[in-house]
């Protein structure tokens, strides 16, 4: 099935869901369709024109208003004030595109992530669609993870107060791992690919980032060689500030943050790679970059580009205030000023008196709205969007990052009770016929595959379950805690092939790289032959090989 058949498959089934759930409501105030749509305008233009405006018409105009874009009009929030953001209202046959597009933007976000940036730009993407489709993702239901220990938060109120570093093993690709430095109250991370992990090459690319950010007061790092030897420690101590707390031995949780990260990073990455069908990982590392710091964080409210700088990161025109099918279109600075010159707001003069009316009707409304008083909704001749400019002075900008960071600390802060109360997932019986994603150890898979596989039920013998694969039966039973049930169909029980396949098989011949991208030694003579399992793959020995036993293959 070729991509465009899985998204036209993807897009059915979601106006399915949604038109499901949109019949169970008494009303409908929030989806627009396409006829509604054109109507809503003609009301609002019939409005504006209306001399003795009746309730109807000033619940229109409290509502909406018209822009005009390259002669095509759009309905919009009334500008209360000027230089407010437009904010568009979607139409019910472009909705599965508008949350789609967002989606990937973010790297594959979560429903968090992707309200946060579709609310920049529109109205009405509700977290009920945004759900149902991201129950329909296929990518995002495999990177899912199990739940884990939680530990204790580490708490700081400047940037660069503390920063974490780490290095990703990814030795079955070129260029050998990918380099991790995170503000911890920021949370804004930097990448870099490198092809060893020796001191030279870790402490150029620290040196690279402190001299353009400054150096942190702590540098939490783990217990690898690479932070341990002589050059980075001569390194530190050029910058008299700072101090390197070292992690427990072989302990990623003791870096918590920076290791969330890490699998972030390694979920982005792995769906940027299926998405662009290509396996050179170092090439999207810029890109997952970008969409990471970009990307809604939950901690602490906001987007670490947007706490570190004080403003959202810009996409260009993309997250201008330009529709897309306009954006789109344009292919030069000329197209970019024809455009700007055709954009009109259509004004309310003499309307819209300090009275509410009809309060029990407005109610009804409150899907849509924001606290909008009729005296907000003003001549908007002169309100003509502008292009994202810079209008605040230096301290008020200064003032502002300031109130992000504040407001980020008290976030995490708020994160970090929400922590203490989770509690262990009961596991409900699973039936024959249902999905469910398994995960895949370690030792099984590359670092960039896929976290889980999906498989579906074929029997249930003695609280053990049979699952099956497209590529074939699982040779092997699973217990109910080894699996996850998934809430929708992503392979039928006519799908699995009937001979049998080791988990392992499954994972490598789905995998852009060939699978089982990790490998450990248990050598005690200093892994110097080949008969060292990571000197015969050309790997270098990582943290979790022969215990604290010297090597000469690091």
């Amino acid at each position: 099935m070729s991509d465009i058949d899985v998204l036209a498959k993807m897009r059915s089934r979601f106006y399915d869901r949604l038109s499901e759930c949109i019949e169970q409501k008494s009303s409908n105030h929030l989806y627009i369709s396409d006829g509604k749509y054109k109507e809503l305008i003609k009301e609002v233009r019939e409005a504006k024109a209306e001399e003795k405006k009746k309730t109807i018409h000033y619940r229109r105009l409290k509502r909406f208003d018209i822009m005009t874009v390259d002669n095509q009009d759009k309905l919009i929030v009334p500008i209360a004030t000027e230089g407010a953001s437009v904010l568009y209202y979607v139409p019910y046959e472009e909705l599965f595109d508008v949350i789609n597009e967002t989606h990937i933007s973010v790297g594959h976000g979560g429903r968090n992530r992707i309200l946060a940036e579709a609310g920049r730009k529109y109205k009405n993407v509700s977290s009920e669609a945004v759900l149902i489709y991201l129950r329909l993702c296929e990518a995002c239901e495999k990177k899912q993870k199990s739940a884990k220990r939680l530990v204790k938060p580490i708490f700081h109120s400047e940037m660069n107060s503390r920063a974490q570093v780490d290095l990703i093993n990814m030795q079955s690709n070129p260029d050998k791992f990918i380099f991790v430095y995170q503000d911890h109250l920021t949370k804004f991370v930097i990448l870099r690919a490198l092809r060893t992990k020796t001191a030279e090459e870790v402490a150029y690319n620290l040196l690279d980032i402190f001299t353009t950010f400054g150096a942190p007061c702590i540098l939490h790092s783990d217990n690898g060689r690479e932070f341990c030897n002589k050059v980075i420690q001569n390194m530190c101590e050029m910058w008299g500030e700072m101090k390197i707390v070292h992690g427990k031995p072989r302990h990623s949780q003791s870096q918590g943050s920076v290791e969330r990260a890490n699998q972030d990073i390694e979920n982005m990455l792995a769906t940027w790679m299926e998405t662009n069908k290509t396996s050179k990982w170092s090439e999207g590392l810029k890109f997952v970059q970008a969409m990471k710091n970009r990307a809604y964080h939950d901690g602490i409210k906001s987007s670490p580009y947007e706490i570190m700088f004080g403003v959202p990161m810009r996409m260009g025109l993309a997250t201008s205030v330009l529709p897309r099918d306009a954006v789109k279109t344009m292919n030069s600075e000329e197209d970019l000023e024809t455009v700007l010159s055709n954009i009109t707001i259509s004004g309310n003069e003499n309307e819209l008196n300090d009275q509410e009316k009809d309060s029990d009707d407005d109610a009804q409304d409150n899907d849509m709205e924001d606290s909008v008083t009729s005296n907000d909704v003003q001549d908007s001749n002169d309100k003509v969007p502008q292009l994202p400019g810079t209008s605040e002075s230096n301290q008020d900008r200064i003032n502002k990052v300031r109130k992000i960071r504040e407001a980020a600390r008290e976030g995490l802060e708020i994160q970090a009770k929400k922590m203490k109360k989770i509690s262990n997932e009961k596991f409900p019986d699973a039936q024959v016929g249902q999905n469910v994603r398994i995960k895949v150890p370690d030792v099984d898979r590359a670092k960039i595959d896929p976290k889980s596989i999906i498989a579906v039920i074929i029997k249930k013998e003695d609280e053990l379950y049979q699952l099956g694969t497209k590529l074939g039966i699982i040779n092997s039973l699973y217990s109910r805690n080894q699996f996850t049930v998934c809430s929708e169909i992503f392979i039928s029980l006519e799908d699995v092939k009937p001979e049998e396949i080791s988990l392992r098989s499954v994972v490598s011949k789905q995998s852009l790289v060939g699978g089982q991208g990790f490998k450990k030694c248990t050598c005690l003579k200093k892994c110097i032959t080949k008969k060292c399992i990571c000197r015969g793959n050309n790997m270098k020995c990582n943290s979790k090989c022969h215990g604290s036993d010297p090597c000469t293959n690091k």
